[in-house]
């Protein structure tokens, strides 16, 4: 009779609880039973595991075998305690020395012939691993994506075999941390393709510096979804701690981690016909929807009255909050979604209400029922309203006289104006709290009497002053100005132009 515990990681949202395989091999009729709240992919591991083990050319005890995965309140998922769960069975019956297995973290699924496949939600797993000062035995192919945690001591592997050759120390494993190949942030989409709109360019600088929310408001074809996929080539690389936040999402994911790229901000762009639950997550397990997959960065929603209102309504508490919490029966996950909205929707159901051509021929009563789509508290939530015209056909052939800047040049403003807001409160300006934003936004008396003539004249809330305050100081920070004058002030007002009709 003997038992044996080998440490493995479970997943929780975005986290990795330890979980503990106990293994008791004992006398009795063959059996093989597995305990503590296993889901069906990790019942059927046993099949893979005694395949694995026997064509490893180890021997499967024709014994009674009792795993339990503690804690065993907490559900357990997939193939990632196979290789914890064969390292047991073969530590219990006296095939691997047992002695250091305390030592060890195990993650990875088997295959029948012991090879070692890859697992999702490697990232988080390498993170929790580091802290508890412990070494990871992985899947060669998480080698990548572990690498990027600092510290982290990994033993990479590709079969069952060859770990247990390690834990015998018959050949150890060794390996060099892999350099990672980290793409550059210019990209083929450039600023310098959109002929024209300066004044919605500017916006979209503004918008990038204080990560503000933007909505435009244009007919078809004048540039609205262009301009917003060139949003991530002026948009600052994220700080270590934020790339492995938005990193850690992306790995639990169906998506998955694309290492070349995970210092680069996220730009997700779900189509109109997306679900509540697609865009917020959901499911019987827990997976994180589009808007903490765009943790960090940007989502991009087109076509915004198309999407379904009751979608749209779920957005309203993450993009105040920056977190999302989904609850089912027997389990609860809290995912990150600190992100920034970019949308564009038509001023009309036809698109072409205000335009030169003269096309619309919709009734004001079509008009406000398709702008009503959209809630006057999401509205309320979106910071800078812009409208998008059409430019003149010489613009549209020749560009502008002046010239049309480059991502390059405008990232570098980006950049110089939110270090500025770094350097102050350590975050950009659409996170301040209403604490801060008294104490960095203040205003003149003449300021003040500005404001609050705006917001009884346009009807504006409470929550609109403090996001003009906000718009306003990052203005100033792109001026390169201590505070906040009259001029910003006067242009972040300019920008609630949906809130005044």
């Amino acid at each position: 009779m003997s038992l044996a515990l080998v440490y493995s990681r479970g997943r929780a949202g975005i986290d990795a609880p330890l979980v503990t395989v106990e293994v008791h091999v004992s006398n009795g009729l063959p059996a093989l039973s597995i305990v503590g709240l296993p889901e069906t992919a990790v019942k059927e591991s046993k099949d893979r595991v005694r395949g694995a083990i026997i064509n490893s050319h180890f021997e499967f005890p024709m014994q009674r075998i009792t795993i339990n995965l503690a804690p065993a309140d907490l559900p357990k998922e997939g193939g990632r305690f196979d290789l914890a769960i064969a390292l047991g069975i073969l530590a219990a019956s006296g095939q691997i020395p047992k002695d250091n297995l305390n030592q060890y973290e195990c993650i990875g699924e088997l295959s029948l012939g012991g090879e070692l496949r890859a697992i999702n939600g490697a990232l988080p797993v390498t993170l929790h691993c580091r802290d508890a000062e412990r070494q990871l035995i992985l899947p060669q192919q998480n080698l990548h994506e572990a690498a990027l945690i600092k510290q982290a001591d990994l033993i990479p592997a590709s079969s069952l075999l060859q770990v247990c050759a390690h834990l015998n120390g018959q050949q150890m494993i060794e390996f060099a941390t892999p350099q990672l190949t980290i793409e550059s942030t210019d990209s083929a989409l450039n600023f310098a393709d959109v002929h024209g709109q300066f004044h919605v360019k500017r916006a979209f600088e503004i918008a990038a510096t204080g990560s503000h929310n933007l909505l435009m408001l244009g007919p078809p074809g004048t540039g609205k979804s262009m301009l917003a996929a060139r949003m991530p080539g002026i948009l600052p690389q994220m700080s270590e701690q934020q790339a492995q936040e938005t990193a850690a999402i992306a790995s639990i994911s169906d998506h998955g981690l694309n290492v070349a790229q995970w210092r680069q901000p996220p730009f997700r762009s779900p189509h109109h016909t997306a679900s509540a639950a697609a865009l917020v997550g959901g499911g019987s397990n827990p997976k994180p929807g589009e808007i903490s997959l765009a943790h960090n960065g940007t989502l991009f929603l087109d076509e915004l009255p198309e999407f379904d209102r009751k979608v749209l309504e779920v957005l309203r508490e993450p993009l105040e909050t920056g977190h999302i919490s989904i609850s089912r029966a027997n389990r609860q996950a809290e995912f990150p979604a600190n992100f920034q909205l970019i949308a564009a929707m038509n001023p009309c159901p036809c698109g072409y209400l205000g335009d030169s051509s003269g096309r619309c021929h919709c009734t004001a009563e079509q008009v406000t029922r398709y702008r009503n789509k959209i809630s006057g508290p999401l509205l309320d939530r979106i910071d800078m309203h812009l409208e998008v015209p059409r430019v003149s056909l010489d613009v549209l052939r020749e560009g502008s006289p002046e010239g049309e800047e480059c991502s390059a040049t405008i990232r570098q403003r980006v950049v110089t104006a939110r270090n500025k807001a770094l350097q102050r409160y350590g975050k950009a300006n659409s996170n301040l709290s209403a604490a801060e934003v008294k104490q960095y936004c203040a205003l003149s008396e003449q300021g003040h009497r500005l404001l609050e003539q705006a917001l009884e004249k346009f009807g504006l809330s409470h929550r609109a002053y403090h996001r003009i305050l906000k718009l306003a100081r990052t203005i100033a920070d792109l001026a390169d100005s201590e505070t906040i004058e009259i001029p910003h002030l006067s242009e972040a007002i300019g920008y609630r132009k949906l809130d005044r009709q």
